[in-house]
């Protein structure tokens, strides 16, 4: 399994020298087994040699990661994948107005009618060794930050009001994701940005869609290839200009609609349930149903999608 972890970085040309010291971070940080469970595969690889290079950088020395940038630029696929190529158990949690310190870090409970600790994501994440995703951490309440500011920087500890401090594992690190512009979010203070090193995270280029739907679907016709790459490329523009909102901006939909495609969904139905229909203005939806036609013909079927085998 690790080789072919592995193989995967050197077909993308990263560092060998970052792939040993990984390597070498494995085998020195055994997983506990109570959390060999939460060693979870990613559906799909993440495609960005020098994104790949910056991240395991600051994981190996030590450091967090806060992932910003818009939708659909992988954020969330980098962390699963790093988390899968260190080794390490996986701990997420989505940050949202009612995450709480005990949200993270435990509360108490009953079990046999007798008071006892249920520990958090965060706790769990702490003693395990595990790469804790903080998911919109923009949306964190001011206590609930409060309580990662030690964990993040030099003291990597945790006091759990009522028991006793925690000290992190030395293999648990952080990766922070955020998004600008979501309802509820907002400006992250200086105090919790100073303890994360920021990879800014660019939008998706034709080369990494092309990667993308290779994995995905290796028998996707070329020319049905290019139109979905550049129907994504189309709305990213869109977006970007603010034409359209960054609902039709969903590579997760784009992609389970060519799912629907492969068994028989003719593509602009496929389209209008993974894409279209997520436009709930009807002046934004005409505007995303111009922008599939252009791409897609209407006369499309299964057949001119994928190759035959």
């Amino acid at each position: 399994m690790k080789d072919r972890i592995f193989s995967k970085l050197e077909e993308q040309g990263v560092s060998r020298a970052l792939i040993r010291d990984v390597e070498q971070f494995r085998d020195s940080h055994r997983v506990p087994e109570q959390a060999a469970d939460r060693l979870l595969e990613p559906s799909m690889p993440f495609f960005g040699k020098e994104i790949l290079e910056m991240s395991m950088g600051a994981l190996l020395v030590g450091e967090n990661l806060l992932l910003s940038g818009s939708k659909a630029t992988g954020k969330n696929v980098l962390a699963e994948n790093l988390a899968w190529i260190f080794g390490r158990p996986l701990y997420s949690v989505s940050f949202h107005v009612n995450t709480d310190s005990s949200s993270l870090i435990g509360t108490d409970t009953f079990v046999n009618q007798e008071v006892c600790f249920r520990e958090g994501p965060i706790y769990q994440c702490a003693v395990n060794g595990g790469f804790g995703v903080l998911d919109e951490i923009n949306m964190a309440k001011n206590d609930a930050a409060a309580v990662l500011h030690a964990a993040l920087d030099y003291r990597r500890m945790i006091d759990v009001p009522g028991y006793s401090r925690i000290f992190l594992d030395e293999a648990t690190r952080f990766i922070g994701t955020m998004n600008y512009g979501y309802a509820g979010t907002r400006e992250l203070n200086e105090a919790l940005v100073s303890r994360f090193l920021v990879i800014d995270m660019p939008n998706l280029t034709e080369e990494v869609l092309h990667q993308l739907f290779q994995y995905q679907f290796p028998d996707l016709n070329p020319r049905a290839e290019e139109a979905l790459s550049g129907l994504f490329l189309d709305f990213e523009t869109k977006a970007e200009n603010s034409e359209i909102s960054t609902k039709p901006l969903d590579l997760r939909g784009l992609l389970a609609a060519v799912r629907l495609m492969k068994i028989g969904i003719p593509p602009v139905r496929a389209l209008q349930m993974g894409i279209v229909n997520k436009s709930f203005d009807g002046f934004e939806k005409e505007i995303v149903q111009d922008i599939v036609a252009t791409r897609i013909d209407e006369a499309w079927t299964a057949e001119d999608i994928f190759c035959k085998g």
